[in-house]
């Protein structure tokens, strides 16, 4: 039976090569013999079942568009997060996960509400390489964000940042992490740049404790530089 990963927006969603971060799980499953599909999902289509579900972030022009669209699936995705479902959603698709969306002008846009936190709009960008201290590690990432998202206090962050902005500026919180969802704003894209991440999402999807080892020499190289760099 194959791993499907499910890809939610790929076309309008695909911001700074979020892509990767498919392409990423597929390459490192693939190496320890699993069988993947990839399925893509788009505006208007049901989200059928999966292994794991993946949402990039997007320009402002496609998120106007997708918001509408998140609405209608937002009893589909609150069943699946609720549910134990695994899932990693980048910037506007980790924002698409909570409640709301207030702009500048204080225009208030609802979301999915799968998960109690919302982001408010702010006149400064918060952009530039992030590494924060999660469960898994040190991650690494960039981040280029007008969005600062506030989470529930039952909520946990994915990290603590060490260097960076991370979901505000203000708290020193990036990203959540609920049961088997995982949300940030580390683009990069994430995945290859931090393997031990990877494969904890891939762990929790299989509901494994261990993998198989892989060679990681070039990966763990390049991550520990970027770390080293960027604190």
């Amino acid at each position: 039976m194959a791993v499907k990963i499910l890809h939610l927006y790929p076309e309008e969603m695909n911001l700074y090569g979020d892509k990767g971060n498919v392409i990423c799980l597929k390459k490192r499953l693939e190496a320890r013999n699993y069988k993947v599909d990839v399925i893509n999902v788009g505006m208007g289509e049901r989200i059928p079942d999966f292994d794991i579900l993946f949402i990039g972030g997007g320009q402002d022009k496609e998120m106007s568009i997708v918001r509408r669209d998140v609405r209608r699936k937002a009893e589909e995705l609150s069943y699946y997060i609720h549910s134990g479902k695994t899932v990693l959603a980048i910037c506007g698709g980790y924002q698409l996960l909570g409640e709301y969306y207030k702009t500048a002008s204080a225009q208030v846009i609802e979301l999915s509400g799968a998960l109690p936190f919302f982001t408010e709009g702010a006149k400064q960008r918060l952009i530039g390489n992030v590494v924060f201290e999660s469960p898994f590690g040190k991650i690494v990432g960039f981040e280029n964000h007008s969005g600062k998202t506030y989470i529930a206090n039952e909520l946990c962050p994915l990290g603590r940042v060490i260097s960076g902005f991370g979901n505000n500026g203000e708290d020193s919180t990036e990203g959540v992490l609920y049961k088997n969802t995982f949300g940030t704003y580390a683009h990069g894209p994430v995945l290859p740049k931090n393997p031990m991440l990877a494969d904890e999402i891939i762990k929790r999807a299989l509901q494994v404790n261990e993998l198989p080892n892989i060679d990681d020499e070039l990966e763990n190289l390049c991550h520990n530089s970027l770390v080293s760099r960027f604190t």
